[in-house]
């Protein structure tokens, strides 16, 4: 049976044909479904964090994410939050929990992180593996467990869920650690605290497993938070696409997830249009 492109029903919902130029000015696509809806701010640069904000606002999101400790009061003067504040310096993607050398910085950084982010209202805070760097799959899981370990305490104390994110090591991010799901489920088994779970990115995922409603379905229990975007190329949930983001949506929802889906895509064409593709994509997403 062909599928319906994801374009097609955004574009339905906008009153669009599937494939056509999004109007001047859309309607107002509400991201008041059964998910909360949060758009990533690095893929919207060109705007402030303001006016990001107040689009987003406009759109019907819920919240601006990955955002710095001097930005987190900026959403909400627009009736939003942050849903997940950016990495600490000394854990960037390619340097993190899977080298004991690395433990000592990163959790001193968190330690004066998290109570932050509890004080700003924020739910979530983002970490990363680190790259292999040529070590094994199981010693990168030991030494990222025994890390985390020790700020998970914190952690569960404040009330704040650290979320790993899987990302793709085929593509973007080659030679990163936690780039296949059952690799972060065994990891956040063995940390064995509520307050630690993954970023599941349904783009990276796509890239280097496929299976995503399955996959996401059997690990519901162990995912915090999502990100989206087009495959191939991180672009708009459109008809030059391959993922079926409604019916994931649906799928995300039906698991009883209570947290947030983020915008992850980098808006393709000039600046005046990429607030339509933010729109489309928050209808695809609707659920």
């Amino acid at each position: 049976m062909m599928a319906v492109p994801a374009s097609g029903l955004a574009a339905s919902a906008l009153g669009q044909s599937p494939g056509a130029s999004p109007s001047a000015e859309p309607p107002r696509a509400a991201s008041s479904g059964r998910l909360k809806q949060s758009v990533c701010r690095w893929c919207f640069g060109e705007f402030t964090v303001e006016d990001l904000c107040k689009e987003a606002a406009a759109i019907g999101l819920a919240s601006v994410e990955l955002l710095g400790p001097d930005e987190w009061h900026i959403p909400a003067k627009h009736g939003l939050t942050c849903a997940l504040a950016t990495n600490v310096p000394s854990n960037p993607i390619g340097q993190g929990f899977n080298r004991a050398e690395h433990h000592d910085a990163i959790v001193a950084d968190l330690q004066k992180r998290l109570p932050m982010v509890k004080a700003a209202g924020i739910p979530q805070q983002i970490v990363f593996s680190g790259n292999r760097a040529g070590l094994s799959d199981e010693a990168g899981l030991e030494a990222c467990a025994a890390g985390l370990k020790r700020i998970t305490p914190l952690a569960e104390q404040l009330g704040v869920t650290l979320v790993m994110e899987l990302l793709n090591s085929k593509v973007d991010h080659a030679d990163y650690q936690c780039d296949r799901t059952p690799w972060g489920v065994e990891l956040v088994r063995r940390v064995g605290s509520p307050r630690f779970k993954l970023l599941y990115d349904i783009y990276h995922m796509q890239i280097m497993e496929g299976d995503v409603i399955r996959t996401i379905r059997d690990n519901i229990a162990h995912i915090g938070h999502f990100h989206t975007a087009g495959v191939p190329g991180r672009r708009e949930l459109d008809h030059r696409q391959e993922l079926q983001y409604p019916a994931i949506c649906r799928a995300i929802a039906d698991a009883g997830f209570t947290g947030y889906l983020a915008q992850e895509f980098r808006p393709s064409g000039k600046k005046d249009t990429h607030m339509a593709s933010l729109r489309a994509a928050v209808a695809a997403c609707k659920v």
